[in-house]
């Protein structure tokens, strides 16, 4: 912005802001937050067994994670294995068409397993997917 001082002369304006700092802030603020995005998602720490056939989640889930430590979690939020059942059929819609996601340490033995897979059927709830990792092979076998 110019203007004319009472001499005469044209003087330019100190008050114009640079953008480019802001812009820089702004690029390196949405790269940390796409990168930790992810991470906040699934930040139950879960080392889930491994299968030949796995079926790829795509619509919005409930999932009930046991940790290694036989931790149960509902979502990200840590839940006491006897309030199961009454919090999923009140955060459930339908429970009869509405699936479940249960992902379980390997680690984990097969009876808290089991104790979950309970509360969650004794809950109404009779889909449930088990959810585990690809089986990767190492080299071809001919």
């Amino acid at each position: 912005m110019a203007f004319t001082n009472p001499q005469g002369r044209t003087q330019s304006s100190l008050a114009d802001i640079n953008v480019t700092p802001l812009v820089d802030v702004v690029l390196v603020l949405l790269i940390i937050f796409m990168l930790t995005a992810p991470v906040l998602q699934s930040g139950i720490d879960v080392s889930v067994p491994k299968t030949k056939t796995v079926k790829e989640i795509t619509e919005e889930r409930t999932v009930i994670s046991i940790d290694r430590q036989q931790r149960v979690f509902l979502g990200n939020d840590p839940i006491n294995i006897n309030d199961i059942g009454p919090r999923l059929r009140q955060k459930l819609l339908d429970p009869t068409r509405q699936s479940i996601f249960l992902r379980a340490d390997e680690e984990v033995p097969f009876g808290a397993f089991a104790t979950v897979m309970d509360a969650v059927k004794s809950a109404g709830i009779t889909n449930v997917s088990i959810v585990t990792q690809p089986f990767q092979e190492h080299g071809s076998k001919h």
